[in-house]
């Protein structure tokens, strides 16, 4: 059941800071907060989106010097009568001024409380909702701008459109079903088909996207891997431009995997550098070696770099078997050496994309990130038009969509009475009211927004 209690939460991370916010919403908030506060004018006498200096008490103990933003309902994110204590951000005098709002009647929100309110008060749609726990975990340019055209209603637009040309269709069904003097349904079988058809178009472009989506909210996972000395090292500190990995002339110096994140062309990268694979005596070295070759199953993209001022030998090829079933790009590492392999040659050889690249001189860079981005979004990942579906949940409710309008193809294939039709349109009308909330049920709604960070 909705609640139209008074709730608070801390809404700036908690640590340290110059100046921490305390969010606060609900019927009583401008109330309650005013108990506390002490400036020129009581809160309730001041206007709305306007900022007041002030203090807040606890009796007569000074707590703290703030500013307080007022926005008073429906003007606010909630909906509500919504205050914002601007305090100092220090941990002690956040907590102890959020322990005063909850003796003074308001009580601590639950994770993602603020949201749920502005989604059940109409302020955002369900789609709209889980797009702001994205930006706000964004972690490369293009997925943050992605969020924010969701945010902006981007998705729901299409579904809303969608439903909308649904909902005419099946009217138009029982209409002539119950006034059948009036409506007729002659040929209407086949325009029907070419309606559903155009709209199971629509919903594929949304389920493609989800395969590039997906990746671009979480980055895409990226396995180096090569015989020792080949340049793995060298790679990813030319990818992270740092010196994240040492990098020595001895073979088998990485003995671990190393992390780093890096955006190329505004996708996020999570690149994990392996030790080099080759058969080893050293037992901590061929732990490294067991670690990288179990690392393979969960790469999105494997970096196979080869030394290419050498001969390819039975390690290379140990490696290119592991992983001829992966995406792949071949590396042909130092470029600035006279090159032992041909690089036509080991394209047509095993069917995978070949860079000849340095990390001397930085040749081939540019084509290796290109190559990435192209690999995983077809060439179209710098267009801003683009919408892609991030979240599983959507792209479920897409298909079973997209389910359900194949049924009425089948049903109209068939010959089946109309109101089969019907039957099938409602079902599809209302997956994809699950996507912006239309049609969604209570337990869900909480799961989904239980999953939030608290204070949002």
């Amino acid at each position: 059941m909705y609640q139209t209690d008074t709730i608070c939460a801390i809404a700036t991370s908690m640590n340290s800071a110059g100046i921490g916010i305390i969010r606060v919403s609900g019927e009583e908030s401008i109330k309650i907060v005013d108990s506390i506060f002490r400036g020129k004018n009581k809160i309730a006498d001041c206007d709305s989106h306007t900022i007041q200096y002030g203090h807040i008490y606890d009796g007569d103990e000074l707590i703290d010097e703030v500013l307080i933003m007022i926005m008073k309902a429906p003007r606010s994110y909630t909906t509500e009568d919504t205050i914002e204590i601007d305090c100092h951000g220090g941990i002690l005098i956040l907590k102890k001024v959020l322990s005063l709002l909850v003796k003074a009647g308001a009580r601590i929100a639950e994770p993602g409380e603020f949201t749920k309110r502005a989604f059940l008060n109409g302020r955002i749609d369900l789609s709209e909702a889980e797009s702001i726990m994205d930006l706000i975990s964004s972690n490369s340019e293009l997925a943050m701008k992605n969020s924010i055209k969701q945010l902006s209603g981007s998705l729901n637009k299409i579904i809303v459109d969608l439903r909308d040309k649904i909902l005419y269709e099946t009217a138009y069904i029982e209409s002539a079903l119950d006034d059948p003097e009036h409506y007729d349904l002659t040929g209407y079988p086949d325009e029907l088909s070419n309606k559903v058809n155009s709209m199971i178009e629509s919903i594929d472009d949304l389920i493609d996207s989800f395969n590039s989506g997906h990746i671009l909210k979480e980055g895409i996972n990226t396995l180096i891997l090569g015989k020792p000395n080949a340049g793995k090292s060298s790679l990813l500190n030319t990818l992270s431009r740092r010196e994240r990995a040492i990098v020595t002339d001895i073979p088998g110096t990485t003995r671990d995997t190393l992390e780093e994140q890096i955006t190329i062309n505004g996708v996020a990268l999570n690149i994990i550098d392996t030790a080099g694979i080759r058969e080893t005596d050293d037992i901590v070295e061929k732990i490294g070696v067991d670690k990288a070759i179990d690392s393979i199953n969960d790469a999105d993209l494997i970096l196979f770099v080869v030394d290419s001022s050498r001969p390819l030998d039975e390690n290379d090829e140990f490696i290119i078997n592991k992983i001829m079933d992966k995406k792949v790009i071949i590396l042909l590492n130092k470029s600035d050496l006279v090159s032992q392999i041909n690089e036509e040659d080991i394209c047509k050889k095993y069917n995978k994309p070949v860079v000849s690249f340095s990390s001397v001189n930085l040749d081939g860079l540019k084509t290796l990130e290109d190559k990435i981005t192209d690999m995983f979004f077809s060439g179209y990942v710098k267009s801003d038009s683009t919408l892609y579906i991030t979240n599983s949940r959507q792209a479920s409710c897409l298909l079973n969509a997209k389910i359900s309008l194949t049924n009425v193809l089948s049903s109209i294939d068939n010959m089946m009475p109309e109101d089969f039709f019907s039957i099938d349109l409602m079902d599809a009308y209302n997956h994809l009211g699950e996507i912006t909330g239309e049609t969604i049920d209570d337990d869900l709604a909480n799961k989904i927004f239980s999953e939030f960070c608290m204070g949002k």
